[in-house]
Protein backbone atom coordinates (compact mmCIF):
# COMPACT_ATOMS: atom_id res chain seq x y z
CA UNK A 1 0.00 0.00 0.00
CA UNK A 2 1.92 3.66 -0.84
CA UNK A 3 0.96 6.69 1.44
CA UNK A 4 -0.31 9.48 0.43
CA UNK A 5 -0.29 12.93 2.41
CA UNK A 6 -1.70 15.25 -0.29
CA UNK A 7 -4.01 15.72 -2.90
CA UNK A 8 -2.63 14.60 -6.54
CA UNK A 9 -2.70 17.29 -9.58
CA UNK A 10 -2.48 15.05 -12.35
CA UNK A 11 -2.25 17.96 -15.32
CA UNK A 12 0.33 19.40 -13.03
CA UNK A 13 2.40 16.70 -12.12
CA UNK A 14 2.74 15.61 -15.62
CA UNK A 15 3.82 18.55 -17.19
CA UNK A 16 6.48 19.13 -13.69
CA UNK A 17 7.92 15.71 -14.35
CA UNK A 18 7.87 15.97 -18.49
CA UNK A 19 9.63 19.64 -18.10
CA UNK A 20 12.31 17.75 -15.68
CA UNK A 21 12.87 14.79 -18.05
CA UNK A 22 13.14 17.34 -21.07
CA UNK A 23 16.39 18.63 -19.43
CA UNK A 24 18.32 15.36 -18.22
CA UNK A 25 18.95 13.74 -21.89
CA UNK A 26 19.46 17.56 -23.38
CA UNK A 27 22.28 18.18 -20.68
CA UNK A 28 23.86 14.94 -21.29
CA UNK A 29 24.01 15.87 -25.15
CA UNK A 30 24.65 19.19 -24.58
CA UNK A 31 27.86 18.92 -22.52
CA UNK A 32 29.31 17.06 -25.83
CA UNK A 33 28.67 20.20 -27.64
CA UNK A 34 30.45 22.06 -25.15
CA UNK A 35 33.29 19.92 -24.93
CA UNK A 36 35.13 21.67 -27.85
CA UNK A 37 34.39 25.19 -26.55
CA UNK A 38 35.84 24.20 -22.86
CA UNK A 39 38.82 22.37 -23.67
CA UNK A 40 39.86 25.53 -26.10
CA UNK A 41 39.24 27.54 -22.89
CA UNK A 42 40.96 25.27 -19.86
CA UNK A 43 44.44 23.85 -22.41
CA UNK A 44 42.80 20.48 -20.75
CA UNK A 45 43.52 16.66 -22.28
CA UNK A 46 40.88 14.57 -24.08
CA UNK A 47 40.16 12.21 -21.18
CA UNK A 48 39.62 15.22 -19.03
CA UNK A 49 36.91 17.08 -21.64
CA UNK A 50 35.23 13.21 -21.76
CA UNK A 51 34.91 13.56 -18.10
CA UNK A 52 32.47 16.75 -19.13
CA UNK A 53 30.19 13.98 -20.33
CA UNK A 54 31.08 10.59 -18.70
CA UNK A 55 31.27 12.24 -15.20
CA UNK A 56 27.43 12.95 -15.72
CA UNK A 57 26.48 9.68 -17.23
CA UNK A 58 28.06 7.74 -14.89
CA UNK A 59 26.79 9.10 -11.36
CA UNK A 60 23.31 9.23 -13.06
CA UNK A 61 23.66 5.31 -13.88
CA UNK A 62 25.36 4.40 -10.60
CA UNK A 63 23.21 6.52 -8.03
CA UNK A 64 19.71 4.62 -9.88
CA UNK A 65 19.10 2.56 -7.82
CA UNK A 66 20.16 4.30 -4.52
CA UNK A 67 17.47 7.11 -6.01
CA UNK A 68 14.95 4.35 -6.31
CA UNK A 69 15.03 3.26 -3.27
CA UNK A 70 15.51 6.71 -1.33
CA UNK A 71 12.26 7.62 -3.25
CA UNK A 72 9.86 4.67 -1.81
CA UNK A 73 11.67 5.25 1.81
CA UNK A 74 11.99 8.76 1.97
CA UNK A 75 8.69 10.31 -0.44
CA UNK A 76 8.97 10.60 -3.80
CA UNK A 77 7.87 14.40 -4.16
CA UNK A 78 10.57 15.23 -1.39
CA UNK A 79 13.24 13.91 -3.50
CA UNK A 80 12.40 14.41 -6.99
CA UNK A 81 12.39 18.53 -5.72
CA UNK A 82 16.20 17.70 -3.70
CA UNK A 83 17.54 16.28 -7.26
CA UNK A 84 15.91 19.04 -8.84
CA UNK A 85 17.93 21.20 -6.83
CA UNK A 86 20.87 19.53 -6.80
CA UNK A 87 20.71 19.17 -10.90
CA UNK A 88 20.55 23.42 -11.00
CA UNK A 89 22.80 24.42 -8.47
CA UNK A 90 25.58 22.53 -10.05
CA UNK A 91 24.49 23.19 -13.29
CA UNK A 92 24.84 26.92 -12.55
CA UNK A 93 28.46 26.24 -11.01
CA UNK A 94 29.42 24.55 -14.26
CA UNK A 95 28.38 27.56 -16.35
CA UNK A 96 30.63 29.31 -14.04
CA UNK A 97 33.68 27.13 -13.65
CA UNK A 98 36.99 28.57 -14.16
CA UNK A 99 39.09 25.34 -14.60
CA UNK A 100 38.01 21.69 -15.89
CA UNK A 101 38.18 20.09 -12.62
CA UNK A 102 35.87 22.17 -11.22
CA UNK A 103 33.83 21.48 -14.02
CA UNK A 104 34.20 17.55 -14.28
CA UNK A 105 32.88 17.27 -10.60
CA UNK A 106 30.17 19.73 -10.99
CA UNK A 107 29.11 17.45 -13.62
CA UNK A 108 29.03 14.51 -11.61
CA UNK A 109 27.16 15.97 -8.83
CA UNK A 110 24.25 17.01 -11.12
CA UNK A 111 24.03 13.60 -12.70
CA UNK A 112 23.72 12.31 -8.70
CA UNK A 113 20.50 15.16 -9.12
CA UNK A 114 19.52 13.47 -12.40
CA UNK A 115 19.59 10.34 -10.90
CA UNK A 116 17.09 11.47 -8.30
CA UNK A 117 14.64 13.11 -10.84
CA UNK A 118 14.28 10.53 -13.03
CA UNK A 119 14.04 7.91 -11.17
CA UNK A 120 11.69 9.62 -8.46
CA UNK A 121 9.31 11.45 -11.34
CA UNK A 122 8.57 8.14 -13.01
CA UNK A 123 7.40 6.57 -9.47
CA UNK A 124 5.56 9.70 -9.20
CA UNK A 125 3.70 9.17 -12.40
CA UNK A 126 3.29 5.46 -12.07
CA UNK A 127 1.53 6.40 -8.34
CA UNK A 128 -0.51 9.50 -9.47
CA UNK A 129 -1.91 7.57 -13.02
CA UNK A 130 -3.40 3.89 -13.74
CA UNK A 131 -4.54 1.94 -16.47
CA UNK A 132 -5.37 3.94 -19.49
CA UNK A 133 -4.70 7.04 -17.92
CA UNK A 134 -0.92 5.85 -16.83
CA UNK A 135 -0.34 4.72 -20.60
CA UNK A 136 -1.03 7.80 -21.89
CA UNK A 137 1.59 9.37 -19.01
CA UNK A 138 4.38 7.32 -19.63
CA UNK A 139 3.52 7.93 -23.17
CA UNK A 140 4.22 11.84 -22.74
CA UNK A 141 7.26 10.42 -20.72
CA UNK A 142 8.65 8.89 -23.37
CA UNK A 143 8.07 11.29 -26.19
CA UNK A 144 9.64 14.44 -23.50
CA UNK A 145 12.90 11.95 -23.34
CA UNK A 146 12.50 11.63 -26.72
CA UNK A 147 12.37 15.66 -27.18
CA UNK A 148 15.58 16.30 -25.14
CA UNK A 149 17.42 14.44 -27.39
CA UNK A 150 15.75 15.25 -30.36
CA UNK A 151 16.68 19.11 -29.68
CA UNK A 152 19.42 18.84 -27.33
CA UNK A 153 22.36 18.66 -29.94
CA UNK A 154 20.37 21.81 -31.88
CA UNK A 155 19.54 23.64 -28.43
CA UNK A 156 23.24 23.34 -27.25
CA UNK A 157 24.63 23.94 -30.94
CA UNK A 158 22.84 27.26 -31.14
CA UNK A 159 23.68 28.09 -27.27
CA UNK A 160 27.30 27.79 -28.46
CA UNK A 161 27.60 29.55 -31.57
CA UNK A 162 24.99 32.75 -29.82
CA UNK A 163 26.51 33.01 -26.48
CA UNK A 164 29.38 30.61 -25.60
CA UNK A 165 29.73 26.52 -24.24
CA UNK A 166 29.17 28.13 -20.69
CA UNK A 167 25.24 29.25 -21.81
CA UNK A 168 24.78 25.47 -22.09
CA UNK A 169 25.00 25.06 -18.29
CA UNK A 170 23.27 28.38 -17.71
CA UNK A 171 19.70 27.45 -19.42
CA UNK A 172 19.25 23.90 -17.78
CA UNK A 173 20.05 25.91 -13.98
CA UNK A 174 17.47 28.56 -15.05
CA UNK A 175 14.76 25.45 -15.82
CA UNK A 176 15.98 23.49 -12.86
CA UNK A 177 15.40 26.23 -10.97
CA UNK A 178 11.44 26.44 -12.33
CA UNK A 179 11.30 22.59 -11.70
CA UNK A 180 12.00 23.34 -8.29
CA UNK A 181 9.16 25.81 -7.32
CA UNK A 182 6.83 23.66 -9.25
CA UNK A 183 7.40 20.54 -7.42
CA UNK A 184 6.15 22.05 -3.82
CA UNK A 185 2.82 21.60 -5.39
CA UNK A 186 2.85 18.19 -6.43
CA UNK A 187 1.41 15.54 -4.24
CA UNK A 188 3.70 13.29 -2.06
CA UNK A 189 4.02 9.40 -1.74
CA UNK A 190 5.95 7.11 -0.49
CA UNK A 191 6.55 2.99 0.36
CA UNK A 192 5.21 2.00 4.08
CA UNK A 193 6.85 -0.93 3.60
CA UNK A 194 10.70 0.34 2.88
CA UNK A 195 11.88 1.23 6.35
CA UNK A 196 15.37 1.12 5.56
CA UNK A 197 18.35 2.18 2.83
CA UNK A 198 20.44 -0.59 1.16
CA UNK A 199 24.01 0.76 1.95
CA UNK A 200 25.91 -1.55 1.10
CA UNK A 201 24.14 -2.44 -1.78
CA UNK A 202 24.69 1.61 -2.86
CA UNK A 203 27.85 1.76 -2.38
CA UNK A 204 29.35 -2.02 -4.01
CA UNK A 205 26.99 -1.16 -7.16
CA UNK A 206 28.22 2.54 -7.23
CA UNK A 207 32.12 1.38 -6.97
CA UNK A 208 31.62 -1.50 -9.38
CA UNK A 209 30.11 0.69 -12.10
CA UNK A 210 32.95 4.12 -11.45
CA UNK A 211 35.57 1.47 -11.32
CA UNK A 212 34.68 -0.02 -15.09
CA UNK A 213 33.73 3.27 -16.63
CA UNK A 214 37.23 4.58 -15.30
CA UNK A 215 39.11 1.27 -16.47
CA UNK A 216 37.37 2.09 -20.09
CA UNK A 217 38.20 6.01 -20.29
CA UNK A 218 41.91 5.47 -19.17
CA UNK A 219 42.66 2.42 -21.51
CA UNK A 220 43.11 4.40 -24.80
CA UNK A 221 45.55 7.01 -22.43
CA UNK A 222 47.87 5.05 -20.68
CA UNK A 223 47.71 1.47 -22.20
CA UNK A 224 45.01 -1.55 -21.55
CA UNK A 225 47.39 -3.58 -19.68
CA UNK A 226 48.02 -0.85 -17.44
CA UNK A 227 48.48 -2.18 -13.74
CA UNK A 228 45.96 0.66 -12.84
CA UNK A 229 43.74 -0.45 -15.49
CA UNK A 230 44.06 -4.03 -14.52
CA UNK A 231 43.34 -3.13 -10.91
CA UNK A 232 40.13 -1.37 -12.04
CA UNK A 233 38.40 -4.29 -14.05
CA UNK A 234 39.38 -6.93 -11.08
CA UNK A 235 37.67 -4.27 -8.56
CA UNK A 236 34.43 -3.38 -10.57
CA UNK A 237 34.45 -7.38 -10.68
CA UNK A 238 34.24 -7.91 -7.05
CA UNK A 239 32.47 -5.28 -6.12
CA UNK A 240 29.72 -6.75 -8.66
CA UNK A 241 29.75 -9.91 -7.43
CA UNK A 242 29.87 -8.42 -3.79
CA UNK A 243 26.58 -6.23 -4.92
CA UNK A 244 24.73 -9.52 -6.00
CA UNK A 245 25.29 -11.28 -2.61
CA UNK A 246 23.71 -8.34 -0.91
CA UNK A 247 20.81 -8.19 -2.87
CA UNK A 248 20.26 -11.83 -2.43
CA UNK A 249 20.23 -11.31 1.12
CA UNK A 250 18.12 -8.64 0.88
CA UNK A 251 14.52 -8.74 2.69
CA UNK A 252 13.86 -6.24 0.04
CA UNK A 253 16.65 -5.55 -2.04
CA UNK A 254 16.50 -1.95 -4.17
CA UNK A 255 17.80 -4.49 -7.03
CA UNK A 256 15.06 -7.06 -7.19
CA UNK A 257 17.15 -10.10 -8.91
CA UNK A 258 14.19 -12.37 -9.30
CA UNK A 259 13.09 -10.25 -12.05
CA UNK A 260 15.71 -11.60 -13.89
CA UNK A 261 13.85 -14.85 -14.01
CA UNK A 262 11.16 -13.09 -15.78
CA UNK A 263 11.76 -13.31 -19.87
CA UNK A 264 9.72 -10.25 -20.25
CA UNK A 265 11.71 -8.01 -18.00
CA UNK A 266 14.99 -9.72 -19.34
CA UNK A 267 14.18 -9.36 -22.83
CA UNK A 268 13.34 -5.38 -22.31
CA UNK A 269 16.33 -4.95 -20.05
CA UNK A 270 18.51 -6.31 -23.06
CA UNK A 271 16.70 -4.35 -26.01
CA UNK A 272 16.94 -1.08 -24.52
CA UNK A 273 21.31 -1.52 -23.20
CA UNK A 274 21.52 -2.42 -27.31
CA UNK A 275 19.21 0.43 -27.71
CA UNK A 276 21.73 2.92 -25.93
CA UNK A 277 24.79 1.54 -27.42
CA UNK A 278 23.85 1.77 -31.27
CA UNK A 279 22.35 5.33 -30.13
CA UNK A 280 23.57 7.56 -27.37
CA UNK A 281 27.38 7.67 -28.67
CA UNK A 282 26.58 9.03 -32.07
CA UNK A 283 24.99 12.07 -30.00
CA UNK A 284 28.19 12.09 -28.20
CA UNK A 285 30.84 12.19 -30.70
CA UNK A 286 29.34 13.21 -34.17
CA UNK A 287 29.29 16.15 -33.38
CA UNK A 288 32.85 16.19 -33.12
CA UNK A 289 33.72 14.39 -36.27
CA UNK A 290 31.07 17.09 -37.90
CA UNK A 291 32.95 19.52 -37.18
CA UNK A 292 36.78 18.61 -36.81
CA UNK A 293 35.73 16.88 -40.80
CA UNK A 294 33.70 18.91 -42.43
CA UNK A 295 34.40 22.50 -40.30
CA UNK A 296 30.75 22.98 -39.61
CA UNK A 297 29.72 25.00 -36.40
CA UNK A 298 28.83 23.60 -33.50
CA UNK A 299 24.80 24.81 -34.61
CA UNK A 300 25.14 23.35 -38.16
CA UNK A 301 25.83 20.13 -36.33
CA UNK A 302 22.97 20.03 -34.20
CA UNK A 303 20.98 20.39 -37.29
CA UNK A 304 22.18 18.17 -39.11
CA UNK A 305 21.85 15.63 -35.85
CA UNK A 306 17.94 16.45 -36.49
CA UNK A 307 17.83 13.81 -38.86
CA UNK A 308 18.67 11.53 -36.67
CA UNK A 309 17.13 12.35 -33.46
CA UNK A 310 13.46 14.18 -34.37
CA UNK A 311 12.32 10.45 -35.11
CA UNK A 312 12.32 9.81 -31.26
CA UNK A 313 10.01 12.67 -30.59
CA UNK A 314 7.32 11.32 -33.29
CA UNK A 315 7.17 7.43 -32.95
CA UNK A 316 6.63 6.98 -28.91
CA UNK A 317 2.88 8.04 -30.09
CA UNK A 318 2.58 5.92 -33.02
CA UNK A 319 3.99 2.73 -31.27
CA UNK A 320 0.56 2.66 -29.35
CA UNK A 321 -1.23 2.52 -32.61
CA UNK A 322 0.86 -0.02 -34.23
CA UNK A 323 0.88 -2.01 -30.99
CA UNK A 324 -2.59 -3.08 -31.98
CA UNK A 325 -1.59 -4.98 -34.70
CA UNK A 326 1.48 -5.61 -33.66
CA UNK A 327 2.84 -7.45 -30.13
CA UNK A 328 4.80 -5.53 -27.99
CA UNK A 329 7.56 -8.30 -28.24
CA UNK A 330 8.14 -7.61 -31.96
CA UNK A 331 8.11 -3.93 -31.91
CA UNK A 332 11.06 -4.41 -29.44
CA UNK A 333 12.81 -6.94 -31.66
CA UNK A 334 12.23 -4.42 -34.90
CA UNK A 335 13.29 -1.59 -32.77
CA UNK A 336 16.53 -3.10 -31.98
CA UNK A 337 17.50 -4.71 -35.88
CA UNK A 338 16.33 -1.27 -36.97
CA UNK A 339 19.05 0.19 -34.66
CA UNK A 340 21.70 -2.65 -35.99
CA UNK A 341 20.63 -1.73 -39.82
CA UNK A 342 20.94 2.07 -39.35
CA UNK A 343 24.29 1.78 -37.69
CA UNK A 344 25.94 -0.42 -40.47
CA UNK A 345 24.44 2.08 -43.27
CA UNK A 346 25.96 4.43 -41.22
CA UNK A 347 29.47 4.52 -43.09
CA UNK A 348 28.19 6.45 -45.60
CA UNK A 349 29.48 9.19 -43.51
CA UNK A 350 32.50 10.56 -45.44
CA UNK A 351 34.00 14.10 -45.67
CA UNK A 352 31.88 16.32 -47.52
CA UNK A 353 28.96 13.86 -47.59
CA UNK A 354 25.72 15.95 -47.55
CA UNK A 355 22.81 15.16 -45.53
CA UNK A 356 20.53 13.27 -48.29
CA UNK A 357 23.84 10.64 -47.87
CA UNK A 358 23.25 10.33 -44.07
CA UNK A 359 19.34 10.92 -44.07
CA UNK A 360 18.46 7.66 -44.36
CA UNK A 361 20.19 5.92 -41.65
CA UNK A 362 20.06 8.69 -39.17
CA UNK A 363 16.07 8.49 -39.97
CA UNK A 364 16.41 4.27 -39.50
CA UNK A 365 18.50 4.85 -36.28
CA UNK A 366 15.72 7.30 -34.62
CA UNK A 367 12.91 5.24 -36.08
CA UNK A 368 14.45 1.99 -33.94
CA UNK A 369 14.92 4.04 -30.88
CA UNK A 370 11.61 6.20 -31.06
CA UNK A 371 9.51 3.05 -31.40
CA UNK A 372 11.21 1.94 -27.82
CA UNK A 373 10.31 5.15 -25.94
CA UNK A 374 7.21 5.34 -23.51
CA UNK A 375 6.13 1.82 -24.03
CA UNK A 376 8.75 -0.08 -22.59
CA UNK A 377 9.19 2.70 -19.73
CA UNK A 378 5.14 1.36 -19.15
CA UNK A 379 5.99 -1.83 -19.16
CA UNK A 380 9.11 -2.75 -16.94
CA UNK A 381 6.94 -0.03 -14.04
CA UNK A 382 4.33 -2.02 -14.70
CA UNK A 383 6.05 -5.27 -13.74
CA UNK A 384 5.86 -4.82 -10.00
CA UNK A 385 2.55 -3.15 -7.65
CA UNK A 386 2.92 0.70 -7.65
CA UNK A 387 4.18 0.54 -4.33
CA UNK A 388 7.04 -0.50 -5.42
CA UNK A 389 7.76 1.67 -8.34
CA UNK A 390 10.51 3.31 -7.28
CA UNK A 391 12.40 -0.01 -7.17
CA UNK A 392 11.12 -1.12 -10.61
CA UNK A 393 11.93 2.47 -12.21
CA UNK A 394 15.19 2.86 -10.34
CA UNK A 395 15.99 -1.18 -12.09
CA UNK A 396 15.46 -0.21 -15.84
CA UNK A 397 16.81 3.05 -16.00
CA UNK A 398 20.00 1.55 -14.39
CA UNK A 399 20.15 -0.53 -16.86
CA UNK A 400 19.43 2.26 -19.54
CA UNK A 401 21.75 4.53 -18.08
CA UNK A 402 24.40 1.89 -16.90
CA UNK A 403 24.32 0.42 -20.74
CA UNK A 404 24.40 4.26 -21.51
CA UNK A 405 27.52 5.48 -19.68
CA UNK A 406 29.29 1.89 -20.44
CA UNK A 407 28.91 2.40 -24.10
CA UNK A 408 30.19 6.25 -24.39
CA UNK A 409 33.05 5.43 -22.37
CA UNK A 410 33.45 2.38 -24.89
CA UNK A 411 32.43 3.83 -28.17
CA UNK A 412 35.28 6.79 -27.11
CA UNK A 413 37.80 4.51 -26.31
CA UNK A 414 37.61 2.75 -30.06
CA UNK A 415 37.40 6.09 -31.17
CA UNK A 416 40.77 7.00 -30.02
CA UNK A 417 42.37 3.82 -29.89
CA UNK A 418 41.03 3.33 -33.74
CA UNK A 419 41.90 7.15 -34.71
CA UNK A 420 45.38 6.33 -33.72
CA UNK A 421 45.66 3.10 -35.46
CA UNK A 422 44.68 4.59 -38.56
CA UNK A 423 46.88 7.60 -38.55
CA UNK A 424 50.13 5.03 -37.40
CA UNK A 425 52.87 5.60 -39.96
CA UNK A 426 51.18 8.20 -41.86
CA UNK A 427 52.53 11.28 -40.24
CA UNK A 428 55.99 10.97 -40.71
CA UNK A 429 56.51 13.01 -44.12
CA UNK A 430 55.06 16.22 -42.34
CA UNK A 431 56.66 18.30 -40.28
CA UNK A 432 55.15 20.64 -37.35
CA UNK A 433 53.65 19.29 -33.78
CA UNK A 434 52.14 16.20 -34.95
CA UNK A 435 54.48 14.36 -37.20
CA UNK A 436 55.48 11.94 -35.14
CA UNK A 437 52.38 11.92 -32.71
CA UNK A 438 49.35 9.97 -33.91
CA UNK A 439 48.08 10.32 -30.99
CA UNK A 440 48.11 13.51 -29.82
CA UNK A 441 46.38 14.28 -33.21
CA UNK A 442 44.04 11.76 -32.78
CA UNK A 443 43.17 13.67 -29.28
CA UNK A 444 42.36 16.60 -31.05
CA UNK A 445 40.17 15.25 -33.60
CA UNK A 446 38.39 13.51 -31.34
CA UNK A 447 37.38 16.57 -29.28
CA UNK A 448 36.46 18.09 -32.53
CA UNK A 449 39.81 20.26 -33.32
CA UNK A 450 41.34 19.60 -36.70
CA UNK A 451 41.91 23.81 -37.61
CA UNK A 452 44.46 24.23 -34.65
CA UNK A 453 46.69 20.91 -35.66
CA UNK A 454 46.69 21.56 -38.94
CA UNK A 455 47.74 25.35 -38.63
CA UNK A 456 51.17 23.83 -36.84
CA UNK A 457 52.13 22.32 -40.48
CA UNK A 458 53.73 24.78 -43.18
CA UNK A 459 50.89 25.85 -45.87
CA UNK A 460 52.70 23.38 -48.50
CA UNK A 461 51.55 20.36 -46.82
CA UNK A 462 48.97 21.89 -44.91
CA UNK A 463 45.90 20.21 -47.32
CA UNK A 464 47.85 16.89 -47.48
CA UNK A 465 48.02 16.55 -43.89
CA UNK A 466 44.49 17.94 -43.80
CA UNK A 467 43.20 14.81 -45.98
CA UNK A 468 45.26 12.16 -44.19
CA UNK A 469 43.62 13.32 -40.24
CA UNK A 470 40.05 12.99 -42.10
CA UNK A 471 40.86 9.74 -43.87
CA UNK A 472 42.39 8.48 -40.21
CA UNK A 473 38.94 9.90 -38.48
CA UNK A 474 36.68 9.02 -40.71
CA UNK A 475 38.36 5.31 -41.00
CA UNK A 476 37.90 5.30 -37.20
CA UNK A 477 34.57 6.21 -37.46
CA UNK A 478 33.71 3.68 -39.52
CA UNK A 479 35.20 0.71 -37.61
CA UNK A 480 33.30 1.71 -34.42
CA UNK A 481 29.72 1.85 -36.55
CA UNK A 482 30.60 -1.96 -37.64
CA UNK A 483 31.00 -2.67 -34.44
CA UNK A 484 27.81 -0.81 -33.08
CA UNK A 485 25.79 -2.79 -36.06
CA UNK A 486 26.79 -5.83 -35.30
CA UNK A 487 26.27 -5.54 -31.22
CA UNK A 488 22.98 -4.37 -32.10
CA UNK A 489 22.63 -7.10 -34.26
CA UNK A 490 23.24 -9.75 -32.19
CA UNK A 491 21.04 -7.94 -29.41
CA UNK A 492 17.93 -8.53 -32.12
CA UNK A 493 18.71 -12.44 -31.97
CA UNK A 494 18.58 -12.75 -28.17
CA UNK A 495 15.47 -10.01 -27.92
CA UNK A 496 13.44 -12.06 -30.05
CA UNK A 497 14.82 -15.50 -28.67
CA UNK A 498 14.41 -14.04 -24.92
CA UNK A 499 10.33 -12.76 -25.71
CA UNK A 500 9.52 -15.55 -28.06
CA UNK A 501 10.01 -17.87 -24.58
CA UNK A 502 8.42 -14.94 -22.52
CA UNK A 503 4.79 -15.54 -24.50
CA UNK A 504 5.50 -19.32 -24.26
CA UNK A 505 5.59 -19.34 -20.88
CA UNK A 506 2.52 -16.99 -20.49
CA UNK A 507 0.64 -19.41 -22.90
CA UNK A 508 1.51 -22.31 -20.30
CA UNK A 509 0.50 -20.47 -17.33
CA UNK A 510 -2.99 -21.08 -17.13
CA UNK A 511 -4.85 -18.44 -14.51
CA UNK A 512 -1.79 -16.75 -14.55
CA UNK A 513 -2.10 -12.90 -14.02
CA UNK A 514 -1.50 -10.97 -17.22
CA UNK A 515 2.29 -10.63 -18.16
CA UNK A 516 3.74 -6.61 -18.21
CA UNK A 517 3.55 -6.92 -22.18
CA UNK A 518 -0.40 -7.67 -22.05
CA UNK A 519 -0.52 -4.98 -19.40
CA UNK A 520 1.17 -2.15 -21.70
CA UNK A 521 -0.23 -3.20 -24.71
CA UNK A 522 -4.06 -3.14 -23.55
CA UNK A 523 -3.04 0.28 -21.70
CA UNK A 524 -1.72 1.92 -25.12
CA UNK A 525 -4.49 0.79 -27.16
CA UNK A 526 -6.93 2.02 -24.54
CA UNK A 527 -4.74 5.60 -24.08
CA UNK A 528 -4.42 5.98 -28.07
CA UNK A 529 -7.27 8.26 -28.75
CA UNK A 530 -6.23 11.28 -26.27
CA UNK A 531 -2.75 10.51 -26.57
CA UNK A 532 -2.76 12.59 -30.24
Amino acid sequence: MTEKTSTARPALTLLTVSIATILLPMSLTGASVAMPGASEDFHNGLAAGQWIVNGYDLTFASFMLAAGSFADRFGRRRLFALGSAVFAVCSLVSAVSNGIVMLDICRALAGVGAAAVITAGSAILAHTFEGAARARAFGVFGTAVGAGLAFGPFAAGALQTSFGWRAIFLVPAIVGAVVVALSLFLAESSDPDAVRVDWLGTVTFTGSLAFLILALLQGPQTGWADPVNLVSYVLAAALLVAFVRVELRQERPMFDLSLFRQPQFVSLCVAVVSLVFGFTPLLVYLPSYLTAVNAESTFHAGVDLLMLTVPTLVFPLVTGYLLRWVPLRHMVSLAVALTAIGCGWLVVLEPGAGNWTVLGPFLIIGTGVGISFGVMDGAAVSSVDSARAGMAAGMFNTMRLAGEAIAIAVVGSLLVSATRSELDGKLGGFDGKYANDPAGLADKLNQGQLEGPAGTVSAASRAAFTEVAKAGYTGALHQVLWFLAAFCAVATVLVAFVGARSQKKSAAEEGAEPTAEAAAEAAARESQPSAV
